[in-house]
C-alpha cells in the first residue's frame, strides 16, 4: 500500500516472440528479464500484489518461484497483435474473481528492464496526490526525428508525413515530443474500467532522464547487457 492506496504491479510476459525466441526468459547478468522485473517490484516495496500474466508454462513456473500471483493467458490473447489494454483488462477481471481489488495498477514490461525506483515512486505520488488518471514513462525524441521532419514515400516520391512540416525551417520552431519507452505505466483502475482504454484523458508524461532500452531485437538485448 502507498499513500493509503492499494497497488497492483502487473507484469505481461508472453512466451512467443518473432525476433527473439523466449524473449522474456533471456538473461542479463544471470537473471532473466522476468526475474529482473520481479526484483524491481520487490525492491519497490509499495505494491500489495505482484501479478504475472503469461501463456507460457516455463514463465508461469518461474512466476511461482518468484512469488507472483500467476494468471494464465488464453490463446485468444497470446498473439502479437493483442493490445496492452486487453491484457490489463483480462488480469483485472481474473483478480476480481479472486476478490483481489486495488486502486492503482503499475504495468511493467520485462522488455524494458532499466528502471529507477525513485522515478517511479515520485510519479506515482504525483498521480495519487493530484488524483490523475495515470502516467506513462517516456523518452524525449531528438528533434532530428521530429514528426514534422519525417518523410514518407508516395509511389516513390517524397511526401511530408505532416503538411505542417512545410512551415518548419529551424529546429527552434519544433516543440518537444516524446515516445513511450515501456519502463512503466501507471493507471487508475477505476478509470481503466470506465474508459476501457489505456489512453485515459487526465494522464501525465514522466520523462526518464536516464538511459533506457526496449528489447525487440538481438541488438537491443546486447545494448541492455551493456547498460544494466
Amino acid at each position: 500500500m502507498y499513500l493509503k492506496k492499494k497497488i497492483i504491479a502487473l507484469v505481461p510476459a508472453r512466451g512467443g516472440s518473432k525476433e527473439i525466441k523466449y524473449k522474456n526468459l533471456k538473461k542479463i547478468k544471470n537473471k532473466s528479464l522476468v526475474e529482473i522485473t520481479s526484483k524491481f517490484i520487490d525492491d519497490l516495496n509499495i505494491t500489495d500484489y505482484k501479478v504475472l500474466n503469461s501463456d507460457n508454462k516455463k514463465i508461469l513456473n518461474l512466476g511461482n518461484k518468484l512469488d507472483f500471483i500467476n494468471i494464465r493467458r488464453p490463446k485468444s490473447l497470446s498473439g502479437s497483435k493483442i493490445s496492452d489494454y486487453q491484457i490489463i483488462n483480462h488480469s483485472i477481471k481474473k483478480l476480481k474473481k479472486n476478490n483481489i481489488r486495488a486502486d492503482y495498477l503499475i504495468y511493467l514490461q520485462p522488455t524494458s528492464p532499466k528502471r529507477n525506483i525513485k522515478h517511479l515512486v515520485k510519479t506515482l505520488k504525483k498521480v495519487i496526490k493530484k488524483k490523475l488518471d495515470g502516467a506513462w514513462s517516456v523518452t524525449k525524441i531528438d528533434k532530428k526525428y521530429h514528426p514534422l521532419k519525417v518523410l514518407r514515400s508516395n509511389k516513390g516520391k517524397i511526401q511530408l508525413f505532416s503538411k505542417k512540416g512545410k512551415k518548419v525551417f529551424a529546429r527552434q520552431m519544433l516543440d518537444d515530443v516524446f515516445i513511450r519507452n515501456g519502463v512503466f505505466y501507471i493507471f487508475s483502475i477505476n478509470k481503466l474500467e470506465i474508459k476501457k482504454t489505456i489512453y485515459l484523458r487526465n494522464m501525465i508524461l514522466s520523462e526518464c532522464n536516464y538511459s533506457t532500452v526496449n528489447i525487440d531485437t538481438i541488438a537491443d538485448l546486447k545494448y541492455a547487457r551493456k547498460i544494466l
